[in-house]
């Protein structure tokens, strides 16, 4: 049944799909993790019970979505030996240690206080708990240090030689492995990325619940908090992402004319082409809008810098240009809608109408998810423009995948994509359903002295705070 079709394309299409959903939630994770620890330093700090509440009520959520990232993730390790064994024999003596570093480090860590910071909050004294979720939010960003070096050495790898085996071996310090060319843009880029789709998301959650009750203090300070993020951080995001894409065009200069759609080399100024449909067979972009000399403007600095096109290198280095000429445009429409949502936000806040707009409330509502759009089709602008390399220039997709049969390949997708879509559907379903329960008064808080109790849970142990500045929840 599946005899005619690519093995590796199928290797391709399942690593896809599985690494799309697990990257949604280690987004969030990183996100939430931080997000949790300035509500707890500012309940610490001020005393009002409406940062004690809204901790108590993303604590839960961050529990679901810490635990699905960690179980989607997990299968990505296996399918690096099952379908993709060449690169995982070529690329392992570098990878290998890097990927070892981030569950010796990241993961032991998060698992170390994730308890305390889940179940402790009864048992511990504040300030002990308050370091737990410090660092699991430190775990987080450590998570995300290992792996996004592993993937910028594969985007530029560096500090490497070939043994005899043909293997990719260190040479030398493992500090030019690590901290390669592209490292430093792509981790400021995704962890800042993951900070914007957590604020959209809290935002979105806020604006949902203060349309039904503009009165809800815990609604009125999560979203109040998510628009002074999507103000003050989007702007740098979008000056880190020139940044990287800069370094981008230094060293993968042909993923960024795909970006850009730019087939023919322009020696006086490339345009900076808005819309089209790009043709790949064709080399050319149909029906496309563009504005004149931006394009270098915006990737030299320089209006009349001239740049080169695809047609300047051979077709067989080309990736997809049509998935990454859209995706990347995906990505930079949503971070526009951002920062116009936070400008919009800016100016509601100055006209004292920021819980009343429910032109605003709406819009930030239709924003909620936009983040992790963002980062799946930034995720994708990067990955697919890499091809048709695994190891930008050294190793091709073809030589890295396992010597299986299409038909193995196919089965074991289809099961994936069964099981991913019932569990994980479940998964989302949930979280959404907690999202959809409003920060109330109820919400408990920590107590002032640690109380021991063989045996008790802490939700069976909590009492409700009680309804004063300093208790459950305060002027916002």
């Amino acid at each position: 049944m599946f005899e005619h079709l690519d093995a590796v394309f199928l290797a391709r299409v399942q690593f896809a799909f599985t690494v799309s959903f697990h990257f949604i939630f280690p987004a969030f994770s990183i996100g939430l993790a931080s997000y949790l620890m300035v509500l707890e330093g500012l309940w610490l700090k001020t005393g009002r019970g409406v940062y004690a509440n809204l901790y108590r009520y993303w604590l839960k959520i961050f529990a679901v979505g810490f635990g699905m990232g960690v179980v989607s993730g997990i299968v990505l390790s296996y399918q690096f030996g099952t379908n993709w064994s060449e690169f995982s024999h070529k690329a392992g003596p570098v990878i290998g240690p890097l990927m070892g570093y981030e569950v010796i480090t990241a993961f032991f860590l998060e698992a170390g206080f994730l308890g305390v910071m889940l179940f402790g909050i009864n048992k511990v004294g504040k300030r002990l708990h308050f370091f737990a979720t410090c660092m699991v939010a430190l775990g987080t960003f450590v998570s995300a240090f290992w792996i996004l070096s592993v993937n910028s050495w594969m985007q530029t790898p560096t500090g490497f030689e070939m043994n005899d085996q043909g293997q990719f071996v260190v040479a030398g310090s493992w500090w030019d492995v690590i901290f390669n060319p592209s490292f430093p843009y792509r981790l400021v880029h995704t962890v800042t990325a993951a900070y914007l789709t957590t604020a959209f998301a809290v935002g979105g959650v806020g604006a949902w619940h203060l349309l039904k009750d503009r009165s809800n203090l815990g609604a009125r300070k999560m979203f109040s908090m998510a628009m002074w993020m999507a103000v003050l951080v989007t702007p740098i995001q979008i000056f880190v992402g020139d940044l990287h894409g800069l370094n981008t065009l230094e060293h993968q200069p042909v993923k960024v004319l795909a970006m850009e759609g730019d087939f023919d080399p322009s020696p006086e100024g490339a345009p900076l082409i808005l819309f089209g449909i790009p043709d790949e067979e064709a080399a050319k972009v149909h029906y496309k809008v563009a504005i004149p000399k931006l394009g270098s403007l915006v990737l030299k600095h320089d209006p009349n810098a001239p740049l080169p096109g695809l047609k300047d290198f051979p077709r067989e280095e080309w990736p997809p240009v049509a998935v990454v000429f859209w995706s990347f445009r995906i990505m930079v429409a949503i971070g526009f809608a951002m920062l116009g949502l936070g400008l919009w936000s800016l100016l509601a806040r100055r006209r004292k109408r920021l819980y009343e707009s429910r032109g605003l409330h709406r819009a930030a509502v239709l924003m909620g998810p936009a983040g992790f759009v963002a980062v799946i089709a930034g995720w994708i602008t990067t990955e697919v423009g890499r091809q048709p390399y695994t190891v930008y220039g050294l190793l091709r997709t073809v030589e890295s995948a396992s010597p299986l049969d299409a038909p193995a390949v196919a089965a074991s997708l289809i099961a994936f994509i069964v099981v991913y879509s019932a569990i994980f559907g479940m998964g989302i379903y949930y979280l959404l359903r907690m999202m959809a329960n409003p920060p109330h008064p109820g919400e408990t808080e920590p107590p002032n002295v640690p109380i021991f109790a063989a045996g008790i849970t802490p939700a069976s142990s909590l009492e409700a705070a009680p309804n004063t500045e300093g208790g459950s929840h305060g002027k916002s």
